[in-house]
């Protein structure tokens, strides 16, 4: 519907009644239909045009009030169950004292002053044997962050072993 034509008809249409003129409250609650009206037209119309937006997922929910005790202990169950998750994935003092170990002895010559460095094919075979718990740091993303301008394409044992210690 041409905005120009609405107006053109509401001005060419004689009012038939003169003598009825509308209150000024009912001309506003007129307006405001229209209004609404057309407003809810455009804005539907520009809504159902995409439907991608249906598959975003949501990122926050609430807290649970005080109320809602169900709420509250499935919210305390499944953090707990997340920090216990989380604790199994991290390496105990043993693997890491292996892990130490694999590493001084895959590592690569020559030392560059008193730092230990190891290549990527030395990484990879550390990696093998470090077991399944390690193999999440033993990746090429996480050997190209620790890598810095060695000629020989090597990183710091030490740079890494303290990697997988804060990670």
């Amino acid at each position: 519907m041409d905005w120009k034509e609405v107006l053109r008809r509401r001005l060419a249409t004689p009012n038939t009644c003169p003598n009825k003129k509308k209150s000024e409250q009912e001309l506003k609650d007129e307006e405001m239909d229209l209004f609404t009206k057309y407003y809810s037209e455009w804005k539907g119309g520009r809504k159902n045009t995409n439907e991608f937006y249906k598959t975003i997922p949501r990122f926050y929910y609430r807290l649970p009030a005080e109320d809602e005790v169900l709420l509250q202990k499935l919210r305390e169950e499944s953090r707990a169950v997340f920090l216990q998750r989380k604790s199994r994935e991290l390496l105990d003092n043993e693997e890491l004292q292996n892990l130490w170990f694999l590493l001084d002895k895959h590592q690569t010559p020559p030392m560059i002053g008193e730092e230990a460095m190891i290549n990527y094919e030395n990484f990879l075979k550390v990696g093998e044997k470090a077991g399944a718990k390690c193999k999440q740091f033993f990746t090429a993303k996480v050997f190209a962050k620790l890598l810095h301008t060695d000629s020989y394409g090597r990183i710091s044992i030490m740079q890494f072993f303290n990697y997988v210690m804060r990670k």
